[in-house]
C-alpha cells in the first residue's frame, strides 16, 4: 500500500485559477504534475499505484473557513471519493474563535488541520499559536504544518526546525507533522533541533533538495516509525519520490512504515 500524506487540489470551478496564481507567484520553479482537480489527482494516483492520498487545503482568510471544510467534509464522505482520499481541513489561525471553528471541523468528522505559516502570516512558535495547537490536539486533531522555505515568500521565514523544536517542547510533541523533512532547503539543521523528538516528518519535496544518504541517516536517527510518504503534488512527482526511497537501503519494514504504516496509525484505519 502507498498512501501519500500531502498533496493539494482545489474545487473545478477554481482550480486553474489557482494554479495559475500559486505558479506565478513562486516564480514557476515547479513543474506541476495535476491540473489542480481532484480527477487529474486520481488519475496519476491510477497511474502511479498510490492508494490513498491526503488533501491538505490552507486557509488563507477568515471567511473560507465554511467553504473549505465543507470541501473537505464533501471529499471525505463521498461514495467514490472517501475510497481513495481524506481530506484534512482548515483553520484561520488569527481568529479570535478558533476554539469554535476547530470544533467545528470536528464535528465534520475531520482529522487533522493544515497550517501554513508563510500564507496565513504567523510565526509558528508565537506563543498564541500554542494556546491554538494545544486546543486542536486536545480534540485528537493532527497537525500538519509546511516547515520552511517557501518559493513566494522571502526570507527571513516563519518557521524553522529551531522554531518547531521549541514547539514540541512546549506541547510535548503529539500529533504533529513537519512538511518537507521538517524544513524545506533546512535540512542541514534537522538533525540537531528534532530528530528524536515526539514529531512526524513528512518526505515531501525531498531528494530535489536533501541527498539520498542524510535521509537514510534520518530515518535511522529518527526512527522509521515517525516519517510519512509524501509528495506535495502537485508540486512534486509522487512516483519519483516513491522510486528514490524503495531503491534506498533500509529494511522492507522501515519502508513499510514511511510508505503506508505510519499513516494508517495516525488516521486509524
Amino acid at each position: 500500500m502507498i498512501i501519500d500524506f500531502h498533496t493539494h487540489i482545489w474545487p473545478d470551478a477554481v482550480a486553474s485559477k489557482a494554479m495559475e496564481k500559486l505558479t506565478h507567484v513562486s516564480d514557476a520553479c515547479f513543474n506541476p504534475v495535476t491540473d489542480g482537480t481532484l480527477k487529474s489527482l486520481l488519475s496519476r494516483m491510477d497511474e502511479w499505484h498510490i492508494d490513498y492520498s491526503l488533501i491538505q487545503p490552507v486557509v488563507t482568510k477568515s471567511s473560507q473557513i465554511k467553504t473549505v471544510n465543507e470541501f473537505a467534509y464533501s471529499i471525505n464522505t463521498g461514495a467514490e471519493t472517501s475510497r481513495r482520499f481524506v481530506s484534512f481541513g482548515g483553520l484561520w489561525p488569527h481568529s479570535e474563535n478558533y476554539k469554535q471553528d476547530i470544533d467545528y471541523i470536528v464535528s465534520l468528522g475531520i482529522k487533522g488541520i493544515k497550517l501554513h505559516p508563510e500564507y496565513q502570516s504567523f510565526e509558528v512558535d508565537d506563543p498564541a499559536m500554542l494556546k491554538v495547537y494545544d486546543y486542536a490536539l486536545s480534540k485528537d486533531l493532527i497537525l500538519l504544518f509546511h516547515a520552511g522555505a517557501d518559493p513566494a515568500f522571502s526570507e527571513p521565514y516563519r518557521s524553522s526546525p529551531e522554531k518547531f523544536a521549541s514547539v514540541i517542547d512546549n506541547l510535548n510533541g503529539g500529533k504533529i507533522v513537519l512538511a518537507h523533512m521538517g524544513g524545506h532547503l533546512q535540512y542541514q539543521r534537522l538533525e540537531e533541533n528534532l530528530v528524536g523528538k515526539n514529531v512526524f516528518l513528512d518526505t515531501s519535496m525531498g531528494f530535489d533538495y536533501y541527498p539520498k544518504d542524510w535521509f537514510v541517516q534520518v530515518v535511522k536517527r529518527h526512527g522509521s516509525d515517525k516519517i510519512l510518504f509524501a509528495s506535495d503534488s502537485p508540486w512534486s512527482n509522487a512516483k519519483r519520490e516513491y522510486d528514490t526511497i524503495n531503491a534506498l537501503p533500509l529494511l522492507q519494514e522501515e519502508k513499510d512504515n514511511i510508505f503506508y504504516k505510519n499513516a494508517c496509525r495516525l488516521l486509524k484505519i
